[in-house]
């Protein structure tokens, strides 16, 4: 971006860019075709599709609102004139929605979702859709109908999914922040393996309206940004109540950003420490890290506790269970006829189940694996052995957290056992992949707000996350611990 809007404009965060526009050094419509610009000539793969005239229009707008208001109109616009990039699992009228799959390739809502409909009225540009592992199922973001996701300094390795393509735009530059959604650590574990702030919200605390659905009961949208102070803002701008989302909590919006700058009263918290995140699998160099963090935190006044978490080996297998049966049933919905890619008219025979064979060769192997194993799950003689029972355990999982949560203030984790891992290292192993989510997946179950601030580098200068889970609700105080730890060293 340097050679497009300057060198001598520092402007990676929405403060900073707020101020070149309050200085007249920047203008929002050269920001946004300065992005674009970049975005399209990029060789990440980060981006399926560009909302061009679309961001431009907006830019536009933000550009005169500027010059009548003399400065940016904070307290109305928060977002205004800032280039985001938005997960393509998440509608916007009159642009492709893919999920990037062939199933939806030529995908158009006629609706927006409430979260980026929420942006836009904040003034944001909304720069394009970014790519992800299919319908958000993976950890690599190799999984995409339109090819992987290039990490943003490692050309050899992994971004990380399902919202590779979102953390991958964040860090290498594209956008100044964007959206993923979360499901078993779709925004946290790339966030960490590429070195920036991913957050995901208490389960409700973000309308799903608009999100296309890959397990329901799991599924949360979450900001992807280079500092937490942007996560803050970001959030703030998207939470609420939607009537149009049953899931939707009723609790009145809060100031998000102002509770995210204040100090935090280190004598009076407790940092939870599980014995079960500490376990063998996990590289020395992101133990070494994330407990060099926790030391940090215990120099400031903060205490460490040593907590149990007893039934997190199941966590992987519950989650599997339940995410997949309920992956079956949600995109039951593609069938050709009411959703979906349809063969042509030339193609079709009378055979049913010849027709449904080539609807459904539209899905990619991770895809047809989770519908299989979930249809088998939720099938007639199996519902209680596999699907019931993984929701009993669940409710276990949960209550580890509450019991947790009744001694200490915080918990801390490392986000994944280990640094980002080369393109194909563990495509053709499912349960090595699988496995890769250990530490996100609790979260999910439980429906509790955590995410990951970068904590460190291995010695491949590939980055580390620190993870920080809070109780339901509880986002302020998350976000004002992660951006105390992130000025650390200011």
């Amino acid at each position: 971006m340097e050679e497009i809007i300057g060198k001598n404009i520092k402007m990676n965060t929405v403060r900073e860019i707020h101020d070149a526009f309050d200085s007249g050094q920047l203008s929002p419509v050269a920001l946004t075709q300065g992005y674009l610009e970049v975005a399209q000539k990029s060789h990440h793969n980060a981006f399926l599709t560009f909302c061009e005239k679309r961001a431009l229009a907006q830019a536009k707008v933000a550009e005169r609102l500027i010059a009548h208001e003399g400065q940016v109109p904070r307290e109305k616009f928060p977002l205004l004139g800032i280039p985001l990039g938005i997960k393509d699992v998440l509608t916007i009228d009159g642009v492709r929605t893919t999920c990037a799959s062939k199933m939806l390739e030529n995908y158009v809502p006629p609706y927006t979702a409430t979260v980026v409909a929420r942006l836009e009225a904040a003034g944001a540009v909304i720069l394009g859709k970014t790519n992800m592992d299919e319908f958000a199922m993976g950890g690599s973001n190799e999984n995409s109908a339109f090819g992987p996701v290039l990490h943003p300094t490692h050309s050899d390795r992994v971004p990380g999914g399902s919202s590779g393509g979102s953390a991958t735009a964040v860090r290498a530059g594209l956008c100044v922040a964007a959206l993923g959604s979360d499901t078993g650590g779709s925004v946290r574990l790339p966030a960490s393996f590429c070195g920036i702030v991913g957050m995901k919200p208490t389960y409700g605390r973000l309308s799903r309206y608009g999100l296309i659905a890959f397990a329901s009961s799991l599924d949360q949208v979450g900001p992807m940004t280079q500092t937490v102070e942007d996560a803050a803002r970001l959030f703030e701008v998207m939470a609420g109540h939607d009537p149009l989302d049953s899931t939707s909590s009723l609790r009145s919006k809060e100031n998000f950003v102002r509770t995210c700058l204040t100090v935090p009263d280190w004598s009076r918290i407790k940092i939870g420490v599980p014995n079960e995140y500490f376990v063998s699998g996990l590289a020395p160099n992101v133990e070494k890290s994330v407990r060099t963090a926790l030391q940090w935190f215990e120099s400031q006044g903060a205490k460490l506790v040593p907590i149990s978490l007893p039934h997190t080996s199941y966590a992987v297998a519950v989650y599997y269970m339940v995410a997949v049966s309920e992956a079956s049933s949600n995109l039951a919905r593609y069938d050709g006829v009411r959703y979906g890619a349809r063969p042509s008219l030339a193609s079709e025979t009378g055979d049913l189940a010849t027709f449904y064979e080539r609807v459904r060769a539209n899905f990619g192997s991770e895809v047809k694996r989770r519908i299989i194993l979930g249809t088998f799950a939720l099938s007639s003689g199996y519902y209680d052995a596999y699907y019931r029972r993984a929701c009993q355990v669940r409710r276990l999982i949960q209550q580890d957290f509450d019991e947790a949560f009744k001694t200490v203030d915080f918990i801390a984790s490392p986000v994944s056992p280990t640094t980002a891992f080369r393109l194909g290292e563990k495509s053709q192993d499912p349960l090595k992949m699988y496995l890769n989510d250990i530490f996100t997946i609790p979260v999910n179950l439980a429906g509790l707000p955590a995410l990951s601030v970068p904590c460190g580098e291995d010695s491949e200068k590939l980055p580390i996350g620190l993870h920080l889970i809070a109780p339901a609700f509880q986002e302020g105080r998350l976000l004002c611990l992660a951006h105390a730890f992130e000025r650390r060293s200011a």
